[in-house]
């Protein structure tokens, strides 16, 4: 049986979702889980696929992977789950086709990024992101990875405030390396007064202007979810749910203390 998953996990402490040699991922986490279960024996004999790498730090809500296994009944999250970091959970799966892809068959992708709202023009910034929709060259806001194009569709990019916080999102085909954390970064120097639109359109030509820019933070980039063309039955596991959602109150909680902690720190009082 071929068997998809979504994972969601807090990137802080991972290089990256891919796994490399001689440091901590995502992938290495949940291959040493399904191994240890016997669920494969190895993402190569499993044919295993993940929908999209992410960078170091960056989080996820929907990632999806796909691998075949003899041992279905195994292949469900609060079981997965056992074996897995506190910061990795899967929390669905389904039964999916032999020949199912999670990269190459998904059709759009979602990340949200989240940042202080203090200090921008929001109605400047939602002006400019309507400049980014549709077919472009985005080589001016990608890092090189060896892409063959850097021609993407951005399908929507949204702009909310909520309280002390802006929160972008961009749904797109899918993304150059590091695309998202530079869009932020354009965006952001637009609300600030420090470019304009027609510097955006600029960007857009990478033919004739070329410009490098910063990386956003890698703490407020999450891949939100993954969208595919052929309907998955996904079956949401209750347990893992809430499981998960109790040990991210306590790390909320602490971290709540911890900004506290550094405001009395910086006011001395």
């Amino acid at each position: 049986m071929r068997v998809a998953l979504k994972l969601a996990y807090i990137g802080t402490e991972y290089h990256g979702s891919q796994i490399q040699p001689s440091v901590e991922t995502v992938e290495k986490e949940l291959f040493k889980a399904l191994r240890n279960l016997r669920i494969i024996e190895s993402p190569k004999s499993a044919n295993y696929i993940c929908a999209g790498r992410t960078d170091a730090g960056v989080h996820a809500l929907g990632q999806v992977v796909a691998f075949d296994t003899d041992r279905p009944n195994l292949a469900i999250p609060r079981i997965i789950n056992s074996e897995l970091p506190p910061t990795i959970w899967a929390w669905a799966h389904a039964e999916v086709p032999y020949d199912f892809d999670a990269r190459r068959h998904a059709v759009s992708r979602h990340y949200r990024y989240i940042m202080s709202g203090e200090g921008y023009d929001i109605s400047k910034m939602r002006e400019a992101s309507k400049l980014l929709l549709g077919t472009h060259d985005f080589e001016n806001f990608s890092r090189s990875n060896g892409e063959k194009s850097t021609v993407r569709t951005l399908e929507r990019v949204s702009i909310r405030v909520d309280g002390n916080i802006t929160k972008i999102d961009v749904v797109g085909n899918s993304f150059l390396w590091n695309m998202v954390r530079k869009i932020v970064t354009a965006l952001a120097m637009i609300g600030k007064g420090v470019r304009d639109n027609d510097w955006m359109v600029q960007m857009l030509s990478p033919d004739i202007y070329e410009e490098g820019i910063e990386l956003a933070p890698a703490y407020g980039l999450t891949l939100m979810g993954v969208n595919y063309e052929e309907k998955i039955n996904w079956i949401e596991d209750d347990y893992s749910l809430r499981r998960a959602s109790d040990q991210n109150s306590k790390r909320i909680l602490r971290h709540r203390v911890m900004a506290e902690v550094l405001e009395e720190l910086i006011n001395h009082e």
